[in-house]
């Protein structure tokens, strides 16, 4: 399992201020916290950064490179930044993301033909979110064949089914579930990537965690490569890394639909099951879920 860590982020509270400001040291510091912590793949994400992105791409890959030695994910809808940072990249680099929006594509499948980098395929078409798995297949097919005629292999194309929170639509959760069992299928060589956390965008902070974890590893079962993740989860590590088997286990028969004694488990083992109930619609989500 391929963990590429999220937190360089314009969002963060001292990233964000950082980027402007041009401040490498806490940027640097959470690079090589980042990397000591065992994640493979650094995401350098800056925004839109529509002004400035041109000159603060390279810097920022100039100054994580002097810390780290991970290859990086370039994240920004600023194309002329995703050059820029792609022309001092050490080794191969990602460019996070590539959808179907034309005013960008042609360009972005240019630059990544042209530096022989990987491309995260976000499956967001014309119209915008796919309905379904059936439209992400579709937008999975279109992405790939646009990228094959650039001579883009389908082993450099990951392809990102787009991860939505359980406090929406909980169809969609379970589609994007659904995806990865079909990419195989669709579209041969290309790897997958998920954007985690996004599952537990806007509940409590208290209950992102086990949603996340969970989430993880029943889309692990159906084939996930790769996932971008707060790289300091060492529970997540953990479970990525095989280190949680019982965990694992009883996710699994949960989702098999196995009538499971929930006395017989312990506290966290009862959590993930009610977890997955929830997060494959058979529960009503709640932020009291773990407390049924």
């Amino acid at each position: 399992m391929i963990l590429i860590a999220e937190n360089i982020n314009v969002m963060s509270q001292t990233i964000g201020p950082a980027l402007k400001e041009r401040k490498k040291e806490p940027i640097q510091a959470l690079a090589k916290a980042e990397t000591e912590a065992g994640v493979q793949w650094l995401d350098l994400n800056i925004g839109p950064s529509k002004k400035f992105g041109h000159e603060l791409m390279p810097w920022l890959v100039d100054i994580v490179q002097e810390v780290s030695d991970l290859p990086l994910s370039l994240d920004t809808t600023n194309v002329v930044a995703i050059g820029e940072g792609l022309k001092r990249c050490k080794k191969p680099a990602l460019i996070n993301s590539i959808s179907l929006q034309p005013d960008r594509m042609e360009q972005e499948l240019d630059l990544c033909a042209k530096y022989k980098a990987g491309m995260i395929g976000l499956l967001w078409g014309v119209d915008g979110l796919p309905r379904d798995a059936n439209e992400r297949c579709m937008h999975t097919v279109d992405l790939v064949y646009k990228a094959n005629e650039k001579g883009i292999a389908n082993e450099n194309i990951w392809i990102d089914p787009i991860v939505t929170p359980i406090s929406g639509e909980i169809n969609q959760v379970i589609a994007c579930y659904e995806f990865l069992g079909m990419l195989a299928d669709i579209a041969p060589g290309c790897k997958s990537v998920v954007g985690l956390s996004n599952v537990s965008n806007g509940t409590p902070d208290h209950l992102r965690p086990i949603l996340n974890r969970t989430y993880f590893i029943m889309l692990m079962r159906q084939g996930l490569y790769a996932a971008i993740v707060d790289a300091f989860d060492k529970e997540m590590q953990a479970i990525a890394f095989g280190k949680k088997p019982n965990v694992v286990t009883v996710v699994h028969r949960a989702m098999d639909g196995e009538s499971i004694d929930l006395a017989s488990l312990t506290k966290e083992e009862r959590d993930y099951v009610k977890s997955v109930r929830v997060l494959m619609g058979q529960q009503l989500f709640s932020n009291s879920w773990l407390e049924a």
